[in-house]
């Protein structure tokens, strides 16, 4: 197989005679065919190896003989497989194996301090709450009651400060009465604006309000809460919205849409 050089002396006479037959100058034909004069030079004097891998130079001596109106011969041009032009590819930056070790033990620390700083203080906060949390049973269940309870047993998470009166104390004087067929959760709170009662309520749980003790109630899921006034039932839908219903209640027991 014959060489780079070898095979474009030949074909570099064949194009630099049909130039000069078809009276272009080298810088004019450079222009026609928009490479640089080097290139075209390089190509008639068959120094083939200095214009890249053998690939790309046939491609340019092709379209350089197709301008001129010669054709070039496949054993004229350099073969596209030769391998003598491609270049080995040598590291010159050799990091050495210690140092690659303490660029990984670098990453892994710095992954650790980031994990931890943000796992610690999600995690101290959560146990925080897990210790303060438990279920509140209402104020008007008797000691006694709460010891024999069943742990299984479903008990509101309720927050009483003052008590209200449950579905065993309630008596038929009460004005308001708030019937539960559903959860919901409520906020009953005092002329004050302090809270009298806060939690969330299950179906079939009752309470009984009197005026003087509860002046504004907020109660989520209003469409699975029966209010009754004196005994008639009271339709939410003026005080809700959104499915919360807002109202105040007055000293005649009467209710009025109140401010979120």
């Amino acid at each position: 197989m014959t060489t780079m050089h070898s095979a474009g002396t030949a074909a570099g006479e064949r194009l630099k005679r049909a130039r000069e037959a078809a009276g272009y100058e080298l810088a004019e034909a450079s222009a026609r065919m928009r490479l640089p004069v080097h290139t075209l030079q390089a190509l008639e004097d068959g120094e083939w190896e200095r214009l890249g891998p053998p690939v790309f130079v046939r491609g340019q001596a092709r379209n350089y003989a197709r301008m001129l109106g010669i054709c070039l011969d496949d054993e004229a041009l350099p073969s596209p497989f030769t391998t003598t032009q491609i270049p080995s590819l040598v590291s010159h930056a050799h990091v050495p194996r210690y140092r690659h070790m303490a660029e990984n033990l670098a990453r892994r620390a710095v992954y650790v301090v980031l994990t931890v700083s943000l796992v610690v203080p999600i995690w101290l906060a959560t146990r925080g709450h897990a210790g303060d949390a438990s279920a509140v049973a209402p104020l008007d269940i008797a000691p006694s009651q709460a010891g024999s309870a069943s742990p299984e047993a479903r008990m509101p998470m309720v927050a009483s400060i003052a008590p209200i009166a449950s579905a065993s104390a309630a008596t038929v004087s009460a004005p308001v009465e708030l019937r539960f067929h559903g959860d919901s959760w409520i906020q009953l709170f005092a002329a004050d604006g302090s809270i009298v009662e806060k939690g969330l309520l299950h179906a079939g749980e009752h309470r009984a309000l009197q005026p003087d003790a509860v002046s504004r109630l907020v109660l989520g899921n209003a469409s699975a809460v029966e209010v009754s006034v004196h005994g008639q039932s009271v339709d939410l839908a003026p005080f809700s919205r959104a499915n919360v219903a807002r109202f105040t209640l007055s000293s005649d027991g009467s209710l009025a849409p109140s401010a979120p």
